[in-house]
């Protein structure tokens, strides 16, 4: 989901993602007034924080408020958006490894739900399936508002894209 999401962005602002030292691939582009780097790591998920870590090198990113982590979230309902600053992993193994590699929790996340695995289905198998069709309908959508978050983000901060954002239904 995070990298639909950067992808959108870049498409959004005419970012042209190109490999980069740090094991990401990479843009810059502009929301409003604001330069903001978007990328997605080429690491395994679980190895997140090796890419993440050089990026925040790279941007000199100081105010980890500036960091924003799109990501796919079991513990919320399909298609529910969720922004948060730090907090608990949930069992999130690239989340663990970027908080490893930073030293700290306090970057900003955008959740989008993909919901619990059904029967016994193990959370690793439910993340990487392909959705169904009903269910793809809905990420769509959450894809789309979650790139609206990071631009209201960028654009009013994070309280306020929290206040617009997380009381939504």
């Amino acid at each position: 989901m995070g990298a639909d999401v950067v992808e959108l962005l870049a498409k959004r602002h005419g970012g042209r993602f190109r490999a980069s030292k740090e094991r990401a691939l990479a843009a810059e582009v502009r929301i409003d007034s604001k330069r903001v780097a978007l990328a997605f790591p080429q690491t395994y998920y679980n190895d997140s924080g090796l890419a993440v870590g050089a990026l925040v090198r790279r941007h000199g990113v100081d105010d980890l408020n500036r960091l924003v982590i799109v990501h796919d979230e079991l513990d919320l309902e399909t298609g529910r958006l969720k922004l948060k600053v730090g907090g608990g992993l949930a069992g999130n193994n690239g989340l663990r490894s970027i908080r490893s590699h930073l030293h700290d929790d306090g970057f900003v996340r955008v959740r989008i739900g993909i919901g619990k695995p059904p029967g016994r289905q193990e959370g690793a198998d439910h993340v990487l399936r392909r959705p169904g069709k009903s269910e793809r309908s809905e990420l769509d959508v959450a894809i789309e508002e979650a790139a609206d978050a990071v631009e209201a983000i960028a654009r009013d901060g994070i309280d306020v894209a929290m206040n617009r954002y997380n009381s939504r239904t």
